[in-house]
Parts: structure tokens; C-alpha cells; sequence
């Protein structure tokens, strides 16, 4: 080969010697240069494409140096022997192409939705100038491994005020996100665990663990929760629950079942329970559920808690109490692992909870749901001669159990094609539904405003209510 013929751009922004570099690796990879085909020298193609012998010598330095082509001396450039990479290449172009993001729908009912207009913008953005106002080098060195202590305090005050939850910022362990604290929880507990989930459950928290590799095993519930009698029939040694809100289900754990499921973790040493407090802080119907936790007398109970709910998703911040044998433990042989979480943000989180501003943003937050959520229950009443409504009184979202037959496909295509995404229960259960087990629909309401609530039930009603039941 004499010459390569290239378009170099001068005012690209992008070095000659890396156009030239970039253009014959190019050529390499597609095969359009075999292996073993000798390149231009240095100065026959210094003079073809009018640049300097030195911006060649530079490509082909960079070309030598990633594997692209040998210099044999006295003889010059050649193509290396790269076979698999011509596979790779070719494997790339067969791909399909891989659609990056889901279709948008006009109405989405998604259960797991947080409205980012509430967001507290102008608090942040004051917490964080005073945080960042001085030179404070410490913000930006390593900090606790457990947390930055202030912020476990604020944490600790909160959950004994709003929770009942008594424990000390040495019980308190922050980490970026529920993924996270569990991986963690998983390295303190060690393995040999099996752990009952309930059945439907949230399926985040089953994947994770599943996929560290512990023996898990599905929970039924009744109308007060999980059911005892399964987690001993199964040889459970550690209960995943959601108990002031049960996830999907909408669920109230009632004392009696509390103190059941207490009594089954205090029969054996190396039982536990944890206790995830996902959506606790939405209720619309009474004062909210007090914690597991706080029944909690023999230490057996692990509390997760997390802000990606009541704040924003983005803000990544979750923890977890532990019960204090395991804190001792992980202390011991764990506080190695370092914090995910940086001090500056830790810092702005506590400043909102210490200055009221977290609780006047669960407060507003709240009336607004809740007024979403009346609007919901008010649209759906056409709907109520072919389903029933229930967990409407917490969380962000309701479910409909459907009694006309219409299985959960039907259901999810029928709003599909009319531009409306809902949610089907068995996206949610472990165990595979029976055939002929009533169809149920979880519909979301944090996402919408109430306009567009309105407008997309009245559409599901003329998609799922026959003309003569309306």
C-alpha cells in the first residue's frame, strides 16, 4: 500500500496525528486493511497528505502501541494479526440495535413515581451555599465509614419522633441506596441464611439477594400480613418484611401478627427480621404505623430506612439500625468498607431534617398526594361494579382486583393501546398466579396531576367497563 486517502479537518478541534491514528485503526477493524498488508512509510505518507513526518511517526507510535501493527526493521508498517478483533467487529455490526429508552406513554400510572415538582429547589440550593461558603477541606477527606456522626443523630431523632424507633447513631449505617445497604447487610450476616420473602413482595429487594447467592423462599399473606406458620414451615431464619405498609399489597401489619412474627425471631439465636420502611411516611387515614422496630425488645429486628421516596430518587440515601450484636460484628470485621455517600451531601440531609425543613416538605407532599388521591377514588367510582379498590389509605399508589373475568393481559393492553401505562400484581409475586386468580391492577398516582388523572381513568373506564354496567 503507497498511500491512504483521508479527509483531515485542521479546524476540528481534533490533533492531525489523531485523525490519522483514528482513520487507520478504522480501516484495520473493518478488515478493509488486512493483516499483514504494508502500511505507507512515515514519509511517503507525511508527503501524500502534506502534513509533517513527526504528526505520522506520532499515529503510528499510537498505532505500535495499542497492537494495531508491527514494524519490522528495515522493512516497515504492517498489519498485526488480529483475528478476533475482525470477529468482535463483525459480531457488533450483526447486533441488532438496542432500544435505549422505553416508549413514553401519554398517562403512566408507574406505583414507584415521585413528583420531582415538589422538590425543595430554593432550600437546596441555600443548605448547599452555606455548606460550600467557607474553605472546608475536611468536607472533601474520607469520612466515617458508618456515616458522618451528625447526620446519624438527625437521623436517629427523627425515627424516635416519626417512627418510634429508639436506637443510637452507633446502630446507624448510611449508604448510596437500598442495593447497597443490602450487599453490605449481606457481608455482616455472612451466608447460610434462608430468607422468607413475602409473596407478592418488592422484587428489587428479592432480586439483590437472591443474586448474593442466599436461599430464598416465598411467603403467602393473609389480610394481616405474613403468614407466621409458612416462615417456620419453610425453616425461614430471617423475615424480609414491609409491615407498616406492605409492598405491593397496600397490607397494615396488626399487632397480634407483629408480635407473632417478634416471638418467631426470638425462638432461635440466629433469627432475624428486617424490617423495610419503604413509603412509611404516606398515609392518609389516621396517624402513621409506628415501626417494627420500635416493639423490638430482644433485638432482633434490622430497620431499612431511605430518603429516594420522600425527597428524590437521585439523592441515594439509605441506611439501616442495626440490631446491637450485629453492630458489634460489623464493627469488628466490616467498618473497613468505606462510605458511598459524600460528606457534602450527608451534611445538606441533615441540615434539612435539623432546620424543619424536612418535615414541612413530608407535610406538603403529603396533602398533595393525598389530594391526588382522593381525585383517584373519586374517577374510578364508574369502575367499581367490575373491581374493588384496596390499600388506598398509604403509600402512592392503590390496586384494583378485578371480578369480570378479564385476565391481567387484557387489562395492561387494552390501556396500552389507548396510551396508558398500568402495572399487573404478578410483576410482583415470586410464585407464578393461578389461572383463574382474579386479575389485579396497581395504578401509581405521584407522576399525574390531578387533570390528568381524571382524563386517563375516564379513558380505562371506557376500555374496561362493558356500555351496560356503566
Amino acid at each position: 500500500m503507497n498511500e491512504l486517502t483521508m479527509n483531515l479537518k485542521t479546524d476540528s478541534g481534533t490533533p492531525l496525528y489523531e485523525q490519522i491514528y483514528r482513520y487507520i485503526r478504522s480501516e484495520i477493524r473493518s478488515g478493509r486493511i488486512p493483516c499483514g498488508e504494508r502500511l505507507p512509510s512515515t514519509r511517503a505518507l507525511s508527503r501524500h497528505l502534506e502534513v509533517s513526518r513527526s504528526t505520522v511517526e506520532l499515529a503510528y507510535e499510537q498505532l505500535l502501541s495499542e497492537g494495531y501493527v508491527e514494524a519490522e526493521p528495515y522493512r516497515g508498517f504492517f498489519v498485526a494479526e488480529i483475528e478476533e478483533l475482525y470477529h468482535i467487529s463483525q459480531k457488533k455490526a450483526e447486533m441488532p440495535a438496542v432500544e435505549e429508552k422505553q416508549k413514553a406513554f401519554r398517562y403512566d400510572f408507574t406505583p414507584n413515581g415521585v413528583d420531582l415538582k415538589s422538590f425543595p429547589y430554593s432550600v437546596w440550593r441555600k443548605l448547599s451555599k452555606e455548606i460550600l461558603m467557607d474553605d472546608r477541606t475536611e468536607l472533601f477527606r474520607s469520612g466515617d465509614s458508618q456515616g458522618e456522626y451528625g447526620f446519624r443523630s438527625a437521623i436517629c431523632s427523627y425515627l424516635y419522633q416519626a417512627r418510634g424507633v429508639d436506637c443510637s447513631p452507633e446502630q446507624v449505617i448510611i449508604g448510596a441506596g437500598s442495593d447497597y445497604i443490602l450487599m453490605l447487610l449481606s457481608m455482616i450476616l455472612g451466608t447460610g441464611f434462608r430468607i422468607g420473602f413475602e409473596d407478592p413482595t418488592y422484587k428489587q429487594a428479592y432480586r439483590v439477594m437472591k443474586g448474593l447467592s442466599y436461599d430464598t423462599v416465598p411467603i403467602g399473606l393473609d389480610r394481616n400480613g405474613m403468614k407466621v406458620s409458612e416462615l417456620r414451615k419453610e425453616g425461614a431464619d430471617i423475615a424480609y418484611v414491609t409491615p407498616s405498609h406492605q409492598y405491593p399489597t397496600g397490607i397494615i401489619m396488626p399487632m397480634k401478627r407483629r408480635l407473632e412474627l417478634l416471638k418467631w425471631a426470638q425462638e432461635a439465636p440466629e433469627r432475624y427480621i428486617i424490617e423495610d420502611d419503604y413509603d412509611s411516611e404516606f398515609r392518609y387515614k389516621g396517624k402513621p404505623i409506628p415501626a417494627l422496630k420500635g416493639y423490638d425488645r430482644n433485638d432482633k429486628v434490622i430497620y431499612l430506612g431511605t430518603f429516594s421516596k420522600s425527597i428524590a430518587p437521585a439523592i441515594r440515601l439509605s441506611y439501616m439500625v442495626l440490631p446491637e450484636n450485629l453492630m458489634w460484628k460489623y464493627k469488628e470485621k466490616h467498618s473497613f468498607v468505606q462510605s458511598t455517600v459524600s460528606k457534602v451531601d450527608q451534611l445538606i440531609v441533615q441540615r434539612f431534617i435539623e432546620e424543619g425543613y424536612y418535615e414541612r416538605h413530608l407535610n406538603k407532599t403529603r396533602a398533595m398526594y393525598k389530594g391526588r388521591h382522593d381525585v383517584l377514588i373519586e374517577a374510578l367510582k364508574p369502575l367499581l361494579k367490575v373491581c374493588a379498590i384496596s390499600g388506598e389509605n398509604a403509600g402512592v399508589h392503590l390496586l384494583l382486583t378485578f371480578k369480570n373475568g378479564k385476565t391481567e393481559e387484557e387489562l395492561v393492553g387494552s390501556a396500552k393501546e389507548k396510551d396508558i401505562r398500568v402495572y399487573g400484581m404478578s410483576a410482583y409475586q415470586i410464585r407464578r398466579a393461578r389461572e383463574r386468580e382474579e386479575a389485579t391492577i396497581l395504578l401509581g398516582y405521584a407522576n399525574l396531576s390531578e387533570r390528568q388523572i381524571r382524563e386517563a381513568v375516564n379513558t380505562l373506564t371506557e376500555c374496561w367497563c362493558p356500555v351496560g354496567l356503566k
